[in-house]
């Protein structure tokens, strides 16, 4: 049976789906390949993790394009059973400047999707919301069961609305739907937009880097793979009573310092960091850290992937990939 995954070209999205492949699942991708960062970048990502993937472009505004995918993939071979949801626009700063995008991709595209998955007999649909939906409403560690009604961005608002959509069309038509909250993911292609990246480049070649709120604050940096078989897991764990819908932290449960973030980095770097501290921005949070403890009920999921072991081989892969102009 066939599993979509949308943004398969992202980083979440084509780990997912080298996974998927890896264990024998007919996978079909799509993903917009718009200019948020490198195209480049996303098709070097494919031709690595997931080489033999069928990837379609498509931008999921294009509502007749993608009941034409479903069609296609349905005349092939079998209507995709269940969806993995991961393409979106994502970050929080250029959710402030660019706040359409965000409207027309996260908001306009979750309903062409929802529409489609409820008329096409969709069995699960896994999407990705984000730990940005806790805003200012909510305490560490955050549990699912917080208010998530106080976001700091319109980033974190439509992730809180994809939620509320989700939760509708389970409770209407029966959607089996389960809302992932990710904690900062990192790992070796990565986003170039995010601080794993960001900083690696940066120390690498010798270029300062901007600490907001002076580095009083804390990631909840939760390692791909980690992240990854929590996908896996909630996919195969759809809630089987009504509602039918549900939401997980996916996060390690462990915040780390800014400043002994940056350390990490630049002793796999090799130098030190050059840091200019900044005043906090708008939209962003002081701390992140994830109650997993349903994610772990219901499906075994156990990070364990400390930022020691990870962000050296972030750095060894942003030496390698981007050279000496890291």
């Amino acid at each position: 049976m066939t599993i979509l995954v949308t943004g398969a070209a992202g980083f979440i999205g084509a780990y997912v789906c080298r996974a998927l492949q890896a264990r024998g699942e007919h996978v079909v991708g799509l993903d917009n390949f718009n200019d948020y960062y490198d195209p480049q970048l996303k098709r070097d990502r494919v031709a690595a993790l997931c080489p033999s993937l069928d990837i379609r472009t498509l931008d999921l505004t294009d509502r007749d394009g993608l009941a034409a995918l479903f069609d296609e993939i349905a005349s092939g071979s079998d209507a995709p059973t269940r969806v993995i949801h991961l393409a979106a626009q994502a970050g929080v700063r250029y959710s402030i400047t660019n706040p359409h995008v965000y409207v027309d991709s996260n908001l306009v595209g979750f309903v062409n999707l929802l529409e489609l998955c409820r008329h096409r007999g969709v069995g699960h649909l896994v999407y990705a919301s984000s730990s940005s939906v806790y805003g200012d409403s909510a305490t560490p560690p955050f549990s699912e069961d917080q208010r998530i009604d106080q976001p700091r961005s319109l980033y974190a608002a439509t992730k809180a609305a994809n939620e509320l959509m989700a939760h509708t069309y389970a409770h209407l038509y029966g959607l089996h739907a389960t809302g992932l909250r990710f904690f900062t993911v990192y790992g070796p292609w990565g986003r170039p937009d995010m601080a794993p990246l960001l900083f690696s480049r940066a120390v690498l070649a010798g270029r300062s880097i901007d600490v907001f709120n002076f580095g009083r604050m804390r990631r909840d940096f939760t390692w791909i793979d980690d992240i990854v078989a929590g996908v896996l897991g909630a996919l195969g764990h759809p809630r089987t009573e009504q509602p039918f819908h549900q939401v997980f932290n996916l996060g390690n449960h462990t915040p780390v310092e800014l400043e002994r973030f940056i350390d990490v980095i630049a002793q796999a770097a090799g130098r030190p960091a050059e840091k200019i501290y900044k005043p906090m921005q708008p939209g962003d949070m002081i701390e992140t850290m994830a109650d997993t403890a349903r994610a772990r009920a219901a499906f075994g999921f156990e990070p364990s992937t400390a930022i020691e072991t990870g962000m050296p081989r972030v750095v060894d892969w942003c030496r390698a990939y981007f050279g000496a102009s890291a």
